[in-house]
């Protein structure tokens, strides 16, 4: 295939990774300057090239009528050529996590994967056994140790773990140290604190800010967020002042003039006891923000906290994590992708933002240790004469870890990571050595990738997605109701590598998200379900027809925002076009009236658990 021209990858990746548009859609007339036009031109010729995938004006009502998975695959190419040089992803998806190929397909899933599967089952020792290419290593014929992590709870607040760390297995150092290093982050510059999870993160955070009176947090988020949720209950307990952005609907765009209002009217206080939280992109939608509104909030002395936890490793927003410096930076960790998706979420404090953190009581951060082994303990009864005596100290630092992993697994028995353990020779039974090697293969393939190749990959297909989607109308129809409903960004070069839809049957009525959702999880897809809120609609006209569509609007004794539940699909760097295609067909079924009828009964005469309708 054709190589890109001299220069032709840097400026994707500049335009990519740091898209600067205007505020707001009624100031696009003011920025007349060349980039801006490059850019605009270039998404023109994207959207004209991601159009011909499926040829122009093209409408399929009937599932039948689809263009075979062949066919559609050559036509995708052809728009897209410069995809064939992603076939190192497929290289890798087929070596390291063929399960992939097997088991569902995964749309519900965000965050980065540690490890690979082919390196779990490779040292699991109930399906496997060692292997290494060293004839003389003495343990080559026995299981390697367990392939997981525990976490277990530390009593120490926010404030001290920055000043002062704490012990910590080796395990976690290297862990640490290894996901410094794919973050791009300097030790030192930020603190890297562990968490269970992203919402304790977020928790962690509000419940560590010093919030002065008057303080303000304002957040940027189309959807409900369970983490957001935490943060918003702890800042209000604390006499804060919650604001939020809003979305015009229904492509969801930020308000601009009102987010820039808020921010800016910051600037009379004099002092920072603001925390703006800005996630890089939507989880739901796949919007994405610029990072001009993190420089604004900066510029107007608010504390930043930038979520990172929605993008996928090595997307094309990653490259500017460490350029504009926030104040705190959340990502999640989990272990294989599509399997058990547990892990840990990192939390990186800057070290110069100690002064806005108080030292007071706070939950929710986390250590490392290796799993508790059953072995490793002697039977009662059983005397161990072959392992050297150990000093006090010694045995109070086992004790102490003992205790830990046994309080561990009572409080957080599913929040496992897993682990390679390589043991030197004769130390098969001491895995607290401090002399095993760590692997987190997930990550170093993200690396051997690259940011470039990831982020070209993922963009040529969820936008092939958006298009397919927005071909399928109801047959014998007038008023030729769409199938599908896509909230957000429609095909856009710069959107990021999630939608949001609905599917409406031929009457034009909204088909209920969750019961799409158990029927693609019965045809081996996994869907997720989200929350869009903080809405506002231009005209009426607007709130009409999103009235109609199912949107709540909101009224003066009511809680929350406007809002709708919606179904999401979510790309990782290792879906590949079967997958998007195999989404596609499934969701024309629909274009059948009677399918959902046909499944139900189809899933009784198979004796299965029927559908609620």
């Amino acid at each position: 295939m054709p190589s890109p021209r001299n220069g032709e990858g840097s400026q994707r990746c500049f335009n990519g990774c740091f898209p600067t548009p205007p505020l707001s859609s009624e100031d696009s007339h003011d920025t007349s300057s060349k980039s801006s036009t490059n850019v605009t031109l270039s998404n023109h010729d994207f959207v004209a090239a991601t159009c011909s995938t499926l040829r122009p004006n093209v409408q399929f009502t009937n599932h039948e009528s689809l263009l075979p998975l062949h066919d559609s695959y050559i036509n995708f190419t052809k728009a897209y050529p410069q995809f064939i040089d992603s076939f190192k992803v497929d290289e890798i998806r087929a070596r390291e996590y063929y399960h992939l190929n097997h088991s569902n397909i995964c749309f519900d899933y965000t965050g980065y994967g540690l490890f690979s599967h082919a390196q779990q089952q490779r040292c699991c020792p109930e399906t496997s056994i060692a292997s290494t290419s060293s004839s003389s290593h003495p343990s080559s014929s026995l299981p390697l140790e367990l392939p997981f992590f525990d976490i277990s709870y530390k009593t120490v607040n926010l404030h001290s773990q920055i000043l002062y760390g704490g012990n910590e297995s080796e395990l976690e150092s290297r862990i640490k140290e290894r996901v410094m290093a794919f973050m791009n982050l300097s030790e030192d510059d930020y603190t890297l604190v562990l968490a269970a999870n992203q919402s304790s993160a977020f928790k962690l955070v509000a419940d560590s800010f010093q919030f002065q009176s008057n303080g303000s947090l304002l957040t940027v988020y189309d959807h409900r967020s369970e983490a957001v949720d935490w943060m918003i209950e702890s800042s209000m307990k604390r006499g804060a002042n919650i604001l939020s952005a809003e979305f015009t609907w229904p492509n969801l765009r930020i308000s601009s003039t009102k987010l820039k209002k808020m921010i800016i009217s910051k600037r009379e206080k004099k002092r920072k006891s603001d925390l703006f939280v800005f996630p890089l992109q939507s989880r739901v939608t796949g919007a994405r923000y610029p990072y001009i509104w993190m420089t604004i909030a900066q510029e107007n002395g608010w504390n930043v906290l930038l979520d990172a936890s929605t993008l996928g490793p090595k997307e094309m927003g990653t490259l500017g994590l460490s350029l504009f410096q926030p104040n705190f930076l959340v990502c999640s960790f989990y272990k294989v992708f599509g399997e058990n998706p547990s892990g840990f979420a990192c939390l990186f404090v800057k070290k110069s933002s100690i002064s806005v953190i108080k030292d007071s009581p706070s939950i929710g951060i986390v250590s490392l240790i290796p799993a508790f082994k059953q072995s490793q303990f002697p039977e009662e009864g059983e005397v161990e004469e072959t392992e050297p005596p150990r000093s006090d100290s010694e045995q109070q630092t086992d004790d102490q870890v003992f205790e830990a992993q046994r309080v561990s697994g009572k409080q957080e028995a599913e929040s496992k990571s897993e682990i390679v353990e390589l043991d030197a020779p004769h130390e098969s039974d001491q895995p607290r050595s401090g002399r095993s090697q760590s692997e987190c293969r997930g990550l170093d393939h993200a690396d051997a990738v690259g940011l470039i190749l990831i982020g070209s990959r993922a963009r040529y297909l969820i936008n092939w997605l958006v298009n397919a989607l927005m071909s399928l109308r109801h047959p014998h129809a007038e008023t030729g109701f769409p199938l599908i409903r896509i909230y957000g960004p429609k095909i856009n070069f710069q959107r990021g590598t999630a939608v949001a839809f609905n599917v409406f049957d031929w009457k034009g009525e909204k088909i209920d998200q969750s019961l799409v959702q158990k029927l693609a999880d019965r045809n081996c897809i996994s869907l997720g379900l989200g929350f869009l809120n903080h809405m506002k609609f231009l005209d009426k006209k607007a709130q009409r027809i999103s009235q109609m569509e199912g949107v709540g609007v909101r009224k003066k004794t009511q809680k929350h925002d406007a809002g709708i539940c919606v179904l999401t699909a979510a790309l990782s760097f290792l879906t590949n076009f079967e997958d998007i295609y195999k989404l596609w067909a499934f969701l024309s079924r629909f274009l059948d009236a009677d399918f959902v009828e046909k499944e139900r009964w189809r899933y009784i005469a198979l004796n299965q658990k029927t559908i609620e309708v």
